[in-house]
């Protein structure tokens, strides 16, 4: 176990930020991404962890502050010299006596980026440059929040990639604050879904993904004629463009799926569409607290 937390509550003022009633353990080698929207706590969890804002609770860990490391979501840095001084000052070592941030340094493709000024650099490089710092640590628990927020598709994707393949095999605990469904699917096993400062549910994607969508879902775009096609089929929640259909076992898919093709009707099949989890992960959630 890396880290508990139970019973925590945070509060900004007369304002509630976050409360985290059951214990939620991070253990050694778990990839966790935590979502919901703005306002949510996500934020406000990672910088409890940290010991950056007061809370009311415990969180108990045998990690020391120096093990943990951080990407937050704003970071500068001084512009009176290149990006290569800045990191070998930060890092109190060379880059060429340095084997370790030399791989990094390749691994992220930032030579180039090295004689630059930091306000030289795009919004991508500068992440990367931030992420080396942050993955020199090599700490037990590493939190990331947001880390490709305002970057564009492609580099975001890019920087996704170089992400999941770094710690791959890695024994390392990954907290990840995202607001990008597709980037969980590729880094996070598991998911902390919170909304309005409460946890709505934590535990494994796929058993998350189960427990709320079934074995599998199909998605389709919605219309009026898909929506007639459809109608024996249990619907779940779904962005107001598209159709989402739970399939809670094979025969249901493949009758669903047969159909679908009969007509020539594009869909897509997923067991892990976290966006359409969350959605109704929130939705149950609210169903039950309106019974109350």
């Amino acid at each position: 176990m890396l880290l508990t937390i139970q019973n925590l509550k945070v509060c900004y003022g007369s304002e509630t930020a976050l409360t985290i009633d059951r214990p939620i353990v991070i253990e050694k080698g778990d990839r966790i991404g935590v979502i919901g929207s703005n306002g949510a706590g996500k934020t406000t969890l990672v910088r409890s962890i940290l010991g950056l804002v007061n809370y009311k609770g415990t969180i108990r860990t045998d990690l020391s502050p120096e093990q943990m490391a951080a990407h937050m979501q704003f970071n500068e840095y001084t512009d009176s010299m290149p990006v290569k001084y800045i990191m070998e000052a930060i890092l109190a070592t060379r880059i060429s006596q340095n084997p370790k941030l030399k791989e990094l340094i390749s691994y992220l493709e930032f030579e180039p980026c090295l004689k630059k000024k930091y306000s030289r650099l795009s919004g991508g490089q500068k992440q990367r440059f931030t992420i080396i710092l942050v993955m020199m640590q090599d700490a037990p628990l590493t939190f990331y929040d947001e880390v490709t927020s305002g970057l564009d598709f492609e580099t975001r994707q890019k920087l996704v990639e170089k992400l999941a393949g770094w710690y791959r095999d890695k024994s390392a605990g990954l907290c990840i604050v995202s607001h990008y469904y597709d980037e969980l699917e590729q880094l996070a096993d598991k998911l902390l879904i919170l909304d309005k400062g409460k946890v709505v549910d934590y535990g494994r994607t796929k058993e998350l993904f189960h427990k709320y969508c079934g074995r599998a879902v199909i998605i389709l775009d919605r219309c009026a004629e898909h929506e007639e096609l459809t109608a024996g089929y249990r619907r779940l929640a779904s962005p107001a463009h598209l159709i989402a259909l739970s399939c809670d076992n094979e025969d249901v898919e493949k009758e669903l799926a047969g159909l679908l093709l009969s007509r020539n009707i594009n869909y897509k099949r997923s067991n892990q569409d976290i966006e359409i989890l969350y959605i109704n992960a929130k939705k149950r959630e609210s169903e039950e607290n309106n019974e109350k």
